[in-house]
């Protein structure tokens, strides 16, 4: 397993990498930083970013999203895996939304959960990339990235990788490195085809190691 020294490093050498990580999801407010996410799960961003940019533009505000049948917004977002879920969620969320948050998306972990459709992931990044609040949302990019290298065990579960992450980081860097260790695993230690040979990791890595033979 990583020490904290170690980790902090790997995430540092990982900003060396990409230091322009950031959130790919088009948004430009929390509402559509929302939405977008929401839409996001069990999707790519770019399948996403197809349809978000003629979405927010028809429906501005949750107002906008509730003064049509669901049934029309499935058919905006039907290119969308579980678009049929996805849009009855979009709805209810917007109805709290205005029923209880006066139609601003909360600023907690626990007021943004208690929305349709908004999970920890969900919430975590909406709570670090629109409201700036030290949050690590785990993907299957950040799980697949920290259990290879040993930051987290492999049978861990996505609740005991962040729980690490946070043991492990300084507070200040939860947003960052969470966009890191995204882009390290979308770009660089991908699923099937991880560029171990290139690595500045290699040798810290557990399964690395293992896949070159070291």
């Amino acid at each position: 397993m990583f020490s904290k020294a170690k980790t902090i490093h790997a995430i540092e050498v990982m900003g060396e990498m990409f230091p322009n990580a950031k959130c790919e999801l088009t948004h430009k407010n929390p509402f559509e930083l929302l939405i977008a996410v929401m839409l996001s799960a069990q999707a790519t961003d770019i399948s996403v970013n197809k349809v978000t940019p003629h979405l927010f533009e028809k429906y501005p505000t949750p107002e906008a999203f509730l003064a049509v049948p669901v049934e029309a917004i499935m058919d905006d977002i039907k290119t969308i895996g579980l678009f049929r879920n996805k849009a009855r969620h979009i709805q209810g969320c917007c109805r709290k939304l205005i029923d209880e948050f006066n139609g601003e998306v909360p600023k907690t972990r626990k007021e943004l959960t208690s929305l349709p459709g908004v999970g920890i992931k969900t919430a975590n990044v909406v709570l670090g990339d629109a409201f700036g609040v030290p949050a690590i949302a785990v993907d299957t990019h950040v799980e697949r990235v920290t259990k290879r290298l040993g930051i987290c065990r492999l049978k861990d579960s996505v609740g005991e990788v962040e729980a690490t992450l946070m043991k492990k980081l300084p507070e200040s860097m939860w947003v960052e490195a969470h966009h890191r260790l995204i882009f390290f695993g979308r770009y660089h230690c991908t699923a099937r085809s991880p560029k171990c040979d290139i690595c500045p990791l290699l040798e810290e890595c557990r399964e690395g190691k293992q896949r070159m033979g070291i």
